[in-house]
């Protein structure tokens, strides 16, 4: 019998719930729900599930190995020029589409792509490089935070970007039998989730080109913290680094599993993670704990607030004409006044729009609160400035 742990019930919405029961394939097969759940392609954000046998394209999704990475420094957020320091990441940092500042990049992330087992990952070079250490848009993000002592954190949460969209876009592909490059349907909301068999060739392909995009999108990550770093002339003191859209050999209640977190974080007993707020609201470092809850959630936890308003809602319609951005209607959200709010609680931010405000989300407290007794918070981090893609940077290789 198949077996599902929801936490939160009450604030998931009834599409997630049904979507995570589709995923569901075999009777030894196990899923859970994280509080911060919404509905996705295929598989719902916030989504876990162990299969005995199979690969999950859907439960990694689009943006294969999003994930966040957060840094304590060694300078006080008292003393920085919030001001000078957030124009200096927005001006140096590639948000959106494209790089403000293409200084080329050397990084041995590149040698692995150069003998990639997945040979079309090869051709991705040139993108590779272009795009290693930019963020791109949606609720992407890169924040400077202050700890309850006073410590200033840096705090990222983007993917594999471009590398790791044309990966997934390529094994859709194959999937529907076509070629590599040729172009497939993606699938609707509500399509059947693709899944490969985990023995066979697809599958270890599959695998093995996942695990590369794995490593391009630590090493993005690491780049842009280490540009913060240098931006700051700070040094790190303590690191929290893990992926929120990927899939793991794991084990659970004695057998071996294929465990794939879309929009879920690890917290194995110990194990440190970082989980943005909204732009306004307090992130935290959370270590998840042992207990039978942690179990039967497959020692998983919450990614991050969790959207309760779509983009189009929150922003209205829009539409991308010439490479510029035309609003069709108007949006739930008075963006103006967000900024406001925003800048009387001493928040700096470069770039945001209306469909990142923080009323489209979930309050990440409550959302915790879902998961008592199975991860502890280790510090609470208030922003101090933002910066993510402005609403008119085009960006398609967002999840």
């Amino acid at each position: 019998m198949n077996t599902l742990k929801i936490f939160g019930e009450p604030i998931i919405d009834a599409n997630s719930i049904a979507q995570i029961k589709r995923c569901l394939t075999g009777p030894e097969d196990r899923a859970t729900l994280t509080a911060d759940a919404h509905y996705g392609y295929g598989h719902p954000i916030g989504g876990v599930v162990a299969y005995k046998d199979k690969i999950s394209l859907s439960g990694v999704g689009f943006d294969i190995a999003c994930g966040n990475k957060a840094c304590q420094t060694n300078i006080r957020a008292a003393d920085i020029d919030k001001e000078k320091v957030m124009d200096e990441i927005f001006k140096q940092i590639g948000f959106g589409i494209g790089r403000p500042n293409p200084k080329p990049i050397d990084h041995p992330v590149f040698d692995a792509i150069s003998k990639a087992e997945c040979a079309p990952q090869r051709g991705m070079m040139k993108l590779a490089m272009d795009q290693l250490g930019t963020v791109g848009s949606g609720n992407h993000f890169v924040d400077l935070l202050e700890d309850e002592n006073g410590w200033l954190w840096i705090g990222v949460h983007f993917g594999s970007r471009g590398f790791g969209h044309r990966t997934t876009m390529g094994f859709i592909a194959l999937s529907n039998g076509k070629k590599f490059d040729e172009h497939a349907p993606e699938g609707g909301m509500d399509a059947p989730p693709i899944l490969f068999d985990a023995a066979g060739e697809l599958g270890q392909d599959y695998l093995a080109a996942m695990q590369l995009a794995g490593q391009y999108a630590y090493a993005g990550r690491d780049v842009v913290v280490n540009k913060v770093l240098e931006i700051l002339g700070a040094q790190s003191t303590f690191e929290v680094h893990n992926h929120h859209n990927f899939l793991w050999e794991e084990e659970h209640f004695g057998q071996k599993y294929f465990v794939v977190r879309k929009g879920a974080t690890p917290a194995f007993p110990g194990q440190y993670g970082f989980v943005g707020a909204t732009m306004g609201d307090t992130s935290v470092i959370i270590r998840g704990v042992e207990s039978e809850q942690s179990r039967e959630g497959l020692y998983s936890t919450v990614h991050g607030a969790g959207r309760v308003m779509s983009r189009t809602q929150a922003a209205g319609k829009k539409r991308w004409r010439n490479g510029k951005v035309e609003y069709l209607s108007a949006g739930l959200v008075d963006w103006k006044a967000a900024k406001k709010v925003m800048k009387a609680r001493g928040i700096v931010l470069r770039g945001g729009g209306a469909d990142e405000a923080p009323e489209c989300y979930k309050k990440l407290e409550e959302v915790l609160a879902y998961h008592a007794g199975t991860i502890e918070v280790m510090h609470r981090l208030r922003p101090v400035g933002v910066a993510m893609a402005a609403a008119d940077m085009h960006d398609p290789y967002k999840d």
